[in-house]
């Protein structure tokens, strides 16, 4: 298939030059089309089909600048405009260079105005081939922003019904674990129900928080401690967590991390419940900072009877500390014993985020 010719629309009121610029240019593959004043160059322009336009200064009624400000109020898309000057027009090529024309040319009287208007023609086609072609990239690069903000804007939707699901799931089951220990008049099924309830209740905490946050990527875990221990206090044994109390630094962290810290809190609040005062309640402290900015540090402590007479307690099974150490190796975390604590103090040590260890240099 044959490319069709660029076509020039010659705004010029000399019949005779325009003849001359139309075999001129036919040699170089360009078709032309002649008006002989401003008024019928816009009329031919209206028409469509035109490439670009060559624009003549004087003419009778509209000169060329009249006429190139009545082209650039049309409601279409304007080709590039080369103004045609008389030698001693310069602030005129100027101005029309200010209202727009790409390129201007000088009528001279030697013969070399076809072959300069050939060549100012080619370069406002090309100018006006690379303009379109940004345009169009930037188009698509919007298009494709657009595109990239609504796919992100379904997926938090969707992570959102997601999480409110799960978080709704976890809580019937902690519920049904509520109900079933409240049932028991056996304190270790009673104590193990409570205890499971409490690891369900710390998952969902997560997701819950999720599902009404604004960012999906991560947990303000002081926020997140709070609502857990609130769920501990209405748990079976709430009433022997009267005086349990948060103290915390705001602290943001990965969903992922959050739920293993959740989890560590319920264990260790629920060893001090059970051991930690044998004749009943207790104070039981939850702290979370940021020693000197660096690193987070969770304490877990009590003022009871302290941890060698829990660790000989025959009620104890040793499922709450293996579940603290797996989820302190998940977390890459230090837990530490405070030895100058009268009752039991247990401190955990741990990153924001996970190490992600540095690729070697090449």
């Amino acid at each position: 298939m044959t490319a069709q010719n660029p076509r020039l629309l010659y705004v010029d009121d000399d019949p005779a030059l325009a003849r001359l610029v139309e075999r001129g240019l036919k040699r170089h593959g360009i078709d032309v089309d002649h008006a002989a004043d401003g008024k019928d160059g816009i009329t031919r322009l209206l028409q469509g089909g035109i490439d670009v336009i060559a624009l003549d200064q004087h003419m009778p009624g509209l000169d060329g600048l009249a006429t190139l400000e009545q082209i650039y109020r049309l409601p279409m898309a304007t080709p590039p405009i080369v103004f045609v000057t008389a030698s001693e027009d310069s602030q005129v090529a100027i101005a029309a260079l200010k209202a727009g024309a790409i390129d201007y040319i000088v009528k001279d009287t030697k013969g070399d105005f076809v072959p300069q208007l050939h060549a100012a023609v080619t370069g406002a086609l090309e100018t006006a081939r690379m303009r379109k072609a940004r345009d169009e990239a930037e188009a698509e690069v919007h298009a494709s922003r657009d595109r990239y903000a609504a796919l992100a804007a379904e997926r938090e939707l969707l992570l959102r019904e997601v999480n409110h699901r799960v978080g709704n799931s976890l809580q019937i089951i902690a519920s049904l674990l509520h109900l079933q220990a409240s049932s028991t008049n056996d304190d270790d099924v009673k104590a193990a129900l409570t205890s499971a309830m409490g690891r369900v209740a710390a998952v969902a905490q997560v997701h819950r928080r999720l599902y009404t946050s604004h960012d999906l990527k991560s947990v303000m875990l002081n926020q997140y401690l709070e609502a857990l221990l609130e769920d501990l206090r209405r748990s079976t044994e709430g009433n022997r967590m009267s005086r349990l109390t948060l103290q915390a630094e705001p602290v943001e962290i990965d969903p992922d991390r959050a739920v293993g810290i959740g989890i560590i809190v319920n264990e260790l609040v629920m060893n001090a419940v059970k051991y930690a005062y044998p004749e009943g309640s207790g104070p039981i402290h939850v702290d979370l900072r940021r020693p000197n900015g660096e690193g987070i540090e969770l304490a877990i402590s009590d003022e009871g009877v302290g941890l060698q007479a829990k660790q000989d307690n025959p009620r104890s099974t040793g499922m709450g500390q293996r579940i603290v150490s797996a989820m302190a190796t998940k977390l890459e975390a230090s837990v530490e014993r405070d030895p100058a604590h009268a009752g039991t103090r247990i401190v955990i040590r741990f990153n924001a985020s996970r190490n992600v260890p540095h690729a070697p240099s090449a």
